[in-house]
């Protein structure tokens, strides 16, 4: 199977939320801080607290909610050269290829940590931090969806 496809920055960045509140640790924070901002209204409405505490605590969820939601995908977008080019990918049994007008790299399913399913995407994980984006709109050449995610299932873990 062959694909090509172009990435669209607003799918993307959308993407790239995705990745940042799929991980442990941002979505125990975001708990966290929640948990804190209501625990603040909560002794502020019953006078237990000055408004400190509830100030800070609302300060908090504006600062995490703001960072994890626009300004980290939108540095990542931005840093990221990767997301204005366009490319072919090969699936074949064993492995699977990025191409590139540049060239080419090939790898093993294996190399592979797990995949995860976003509305536009496919997220293919090396490790925690490094991955491609695969979009669910590019050109699959007579396929469909169904096929690549049939492959994906077959040869990597789902997250």
């Amino acid at each position: 199977m062959t694909i090509y496809f172009g990435y669209d920055k607003q799918q993307v960045i959308q993407a790239l939320r995705y990745h940042f509140i799929s991980k442990k640790e941002i979505r125990l924070m975001i708990i966290l801080v929640n948990v804190f901002a209501i625990m603040s209204i909560v002794l502020y409405a019953t006078k237990k607290v000055g408004p400190g505490p509830f100030l800070i605590g609302s300060l908090l969820w504006i600062v995490l909610m703001v960072s994890f939601w626009f300004l980290l995908p939108w540095l990542v977008y931005r840093r990221n050269v990767t997301f204005r080019h366009s490319f072919r990918m090969h699936f074949r049994t064993e492995q699977f290829e990025l191409e590139h007008e540049n060239g080419s790299r090939p790898w093993y399913y294996k190399a592979l940590s797990f995949y995860m399913e976003s509305p536009n995407f496919f997220h293919l994980y090396f490790d925690s931090r490094s991955f491609l984006l695969v979009p669910k709109t590019a050109d699959m050449g007579g396929s469909d969806v169904s096929e690549l995610r049939k492959i994906l299932s077959d040869n990597v873990k789902k997250k």
